[in-house]
This record gives C-alpha cells, sequence and structure tokens, in this order.
C-alpha cells in the first residue's frame, strides 16, 4: 500500500528536486498529472507531498502568527519542532487516510466502476498543492487555497476514477468539506470572505 513503485520522470521521483516538480506539475499541469502519473499502490510519493505540502503551511503560520502553537516547558524552538513532526508525521497521514475511506465509502455507494483505494489516497494528497499557501495570516488567502484544493480534488477524483465532473463533485463533496474546509480552516476563510463581499457590496447601495 505504501510502495514506491518507480520514478516515472514526474512527480514520483525521490527527492526535493522530484518534490518542487510535481508541485509544479500539479498546480499548473493538473490533467496531465493526474492522467498518467497516479498509479496502484504508488501512495509513499503521495503521502510525502501532502506531508512537505503541511511542512511549508504550518512553517509560515508559525512565523506570522501569534501563539500557533503551544510551547512546551518553556522551550519555543523545541516545541516547534515537535509541534511540525506531529502535524506532519502523525496528523496528517492520518486525516488523509481517514478522509480516503470514507471518500472510498461514498464512491462505493455511488458507483460500481472506480479505481483503488490507493489511486483515491494519492488524488487526495496531491489536491493538497495549493496548502503549501494556507500559512498567509490573510482570510481572502486561505480561501483562494482551499477553493484551488477542492477543485484539484474534484479534478483528480474525475480523472482517476472516470466520473463527470459534476458527479465527482457530488461525490467528494463530504470528504472535501471535512479535510480541507473544516480539517484545514477553510470553512472560516470563506465565511470570512464571505462577509467582507457581502458588507462591501452592502456600503455600495447603502
Amino acid at each position: 500500500m505504501t510502495q514506491w513503485v518507480d520514478d516515472s520522470g514526474l512527480g514520483r521521483g525521490r527527492g526535493p528536486a522530484a518534490l518542487a516538480r510535481a508541485w509544479v506539475d500539479v498546480l499548473l499541469r493538473p490533467a496531465t498529472f493526474f492522467r498518467t502519473k497516479v498509479a496502484p499502490g504508488d501512495q509513499a510519493p503521495g503521502l510525502t507531498f501532502a506531508a512537505t505540502m503541511v511542512f511549508f503551511a504550518e512553517s509560515v503560520r508559525m512565523a506570522t502568527v501569534t501563539d500557533a502553537y503551544p510551547v512546551v516547558a518553556g522551550q519555543p524552538a523545541a516545541s516547534a519542532l515537535l509541534w511540525l513532526l506531529a502535524v506532519m508525521v502523525l496528523v496528517t497521514p492520518a486525516g488523509i487516510h481517514l478522509t480516503a475511506a470514507l471518500q472510498t465509502l461514498v464512491l462505493i455507494a455511488g458507483s460500481d466502476d472506480r479505481a483503488g483505494v490507493s489511486e483515491t489516497v494519492q488524488v487526495i494528497c496531491y489536491a493538497l498543492a495549493p496548502l503549501a499557501f494556507l500559512g498567509v495570516p490573510s482570510p481572502w488567502v486561505k480561501a483562494a487555497v482551499v477553493l484551488w484544493a477542492a477543485g484539484l480534488f474534484v479534478y483528480g477524483m474525475a480523472t482517476v476514477h472516470d466520473f463527470s465532473y459534476p458527479r465527482a463533485t457530488v461525490l467528494s463533496a463530504l470528504p472535501i468539506l471535512l479535510l480541507v474546509g473544516y480539517g484545514f480552516g477553510g470553512n472560516g476563510a470563506v465565511v470570512t470572505v464571505g462577509e467582507q463581499l457581502y458588507d462591501a457590496v452592502a456600503d455600495l447601495f447603502a
């Protein structure tokens, strides 16, 4: 389930350069990436990729937000390191696999013809590519990031499982809401932006 199948040259290679290449490809060429670079059983690169996105998001958040992480025994540097490790090694994989389990149950109920669980895990992992910007302390940036990730989630599901986009949207709505909306704080950011837009429009017609 977590093997590293091979180095295919685009997105699944080892090392920082391959991770950077995967990030660019998912953001700029998602059609090619999801169509050709998601392989059965190839979860390890995806999980590594997702953990890296969370690392960047949390690092920026910790650098720009006060009290972004709990300080233990008066050791802020050690506490920051422990927090990053816990989020990357424990929380992120657990959240992704729980989301994949929920998504699989939804797919079982909604489709008889689909790809495997491993492919679903990879779609979830790579859909998190925009989260590298999530730590920026702006609700507008956060809302854009989570909506972008949600779009990649739907696009990847449609491509990998061969669904229409409306069908993929319906089947992915609950996992997206829980992972991207609740788990990564997207719901609050989107609500905040919506309220600000409403107030701005209301002021125009006041």
